[in-house]
C-alpha cells in the first residue's frame, strides 16, 4: 500500500477499524441490556420445546400411527385420513359451529373492547378509572375451570339469575340447555372474560398519542366526542388493524377451554367445535392420525386467512402486521 492511502475511506484498515468499532458498540449494548435479553430465555425455550420441536410430529397425519411402533416406523398411508375427515359429518358440524361462534365474536365482540377503551380514556377521575380497569381486568386471570363452576351457579335452571327471574314472577330461562340461549350465554361469558385484556391493548396504544394534538384541538373548540372520533380512533387504527388481522386469522380455530367447560350433551349440536372434536377423536378415542390431520388442516387454513387478511388490510388502510 502506498504512503498516504492507509486512511482512505475504501482502504482495508479503515474498514477493519469500522467493523471493530461496530463490534465493540454491539458488545457494550448487550452488556448494558443483558437483563432484557435474559428475560427472553423462558419464552424462547417454551416455543422451541412445545411448538418447533413438536413440528415433525405432523407426519402422524399421513401415517397409520401406532404408539407402540412409533412415529417413523408406522406405515405410510398418504392422504387417507384427510379423506376420512372430509367424509365425517361430526367434523363438518364442528367446523360450522366454530365459524358461527367466531363470526359472532368478531362482528359483535370485536368492537366492544375498542368502545370500552375509548370511554375509559375519556375518564378524568383517576381513582374511578383505576377501579373500573381493575374490575374488568380480573376475569382474564381466572381459570376456565373456576369460571365453569361460576357459570353453572349463575345460569343453571336453579341458579342465581333464574332465581331472580322466578322471584319477579317470570319463567326460568334454559341458558345451558336451549341451543340459542346456550350460544348467547357462551358469547356473554367469553366477552366478560376477554374484554378487559383486549382493552389494555387499545389503552396502551392511546397512551402513545401526542398530547399536543389534543391541545390544538381544544384551542380550535373541538368537543371531547369530536376529539375521540377525529384524533383517538385514527391514531390507533394501526393497532385495530393488527388485532383484526389476528382475529380473522383465527376464524378456523377456537380455544379448547371455554367450549369444553360450557358444552353438555343437550347442546352438542351447536357446542361441539373443532378443538373439542380433535380432543374427543384424538385423545378419548385414541385416533391420533385423524386428530393430527384435522389440526394440520386447521393450521393451514388459519395461515391462509392471516395472509389474506393482512393483504386486504394493507390495501384498504395501509396497515398490516408485516
Amino acid at each position: 500500500m502506498k504512503k498516504g492511502t492507509k486512511n482512505l475511506p475504501g482502504s482495508s484498515r479503515t474498514g477493519g477499524g469500522r467493523r471493530l468499532r461496530t463490534s465493540n458498540a454491539t458488545l457494550a449494548y448487550f452488556r448494558r441490556h443483558w437483563l432484557f435479553y435474559a428475560m427472553l430465555i423462558l419464552p424462547v425455550l417454551y416455543y422451541f420445546l412445545f411448538c418447533y420441536r413438536a413440528m415433525p410430529g405432523v407426519v402422524i397425519a399421513f401415517k397409520n400411527y401406532n404408539m407402540f411402533t412409533g412415529i417413523w416406523d408406522s406405515p405410510w398411508v398418504g392422504m387417507e385420513f384427510f379423506k376420512r375427515v372430509a367424509q365425517s359429518d361430526p367434523f363438518w358440524r364442528s367446523v360450522r359451529n366454530t365459524l358461527v361462534l367466531n363470526i359472532l365474536g368478531l362482528v359483535v365482540g370485536f368492537p366492544l373492547p375498542i368502545i370500552l377503551a375509548l370511554f375509559l380514556n375519556e375518564i378524568m377521575h383517576t381513582g374511578f378509572k383505576k377501579t373500573v380497569q381493575t374490575i374488568i381486568y380480573l376475569p382474564h386471570f381466572i381459570s376456565w375451570s373456576v369460571i365453569g363452576g361460576m357459570m353453572y351457579q349463575f345460569f343453571a335452571s336453579s341458579g342465581l339469575i333464574n332465581t331472580v327471574i322466578k322471584a319477579f314472577g317470570g319463567e326460568a330461562v334454559p341458558f345451558l340447555t336451549n341451543k340459542p340461549w346456550w350460544i348467547f350465554t357462551y358469547f356473554i361469558v367469553g366477552v366478560w372474560k376477554s374484554i378487559g385484556w383486549n382493552t389494555i391493548i387499545y389503552l396502551s396504544a392511546m397512551t402513545g398519542i401526542d398530547q399536543e394534538i389534543y391541545e390544538a384541538a381544544r384551542v380550535d373548540g373541538c368537543s371531547r366526542f369530536r376529539m375521540m372520533t377525529a384524533i383517538t380512533v385514527p391514531c390507533i387504527k394501526g393497532t385495530i388493524a393488527i388485532m383484526l388481522i389476528l382475529a380473522v386469522g383465527g376464524m378456523a380455530s377456537i380455544g379448547f377451554e371455554q367450549p369444553y367447560v360450557m358444552q353438555n350433551s343437550t347442546v352438542m349440536e351447536v357446542g361441539d367445535v373443532i378443538s373439542t372434536f380433535v380432543y374427543r377423536v384424538g385423545l378419548e378415542q385414541g385416533d391420533f392420525s385423524i386428530g393430527t390431520a384435522v389440526g394440520l388442516a386447521q393450521s393451514a387454513i388459519n395461515f391462509v386467512l392471516v395472509i389474506s387478511a393482512n393483504a386486504v388490510s394493507k390495501r384498504v388502510s395501509g396497515n398490516g402486521i408485516w
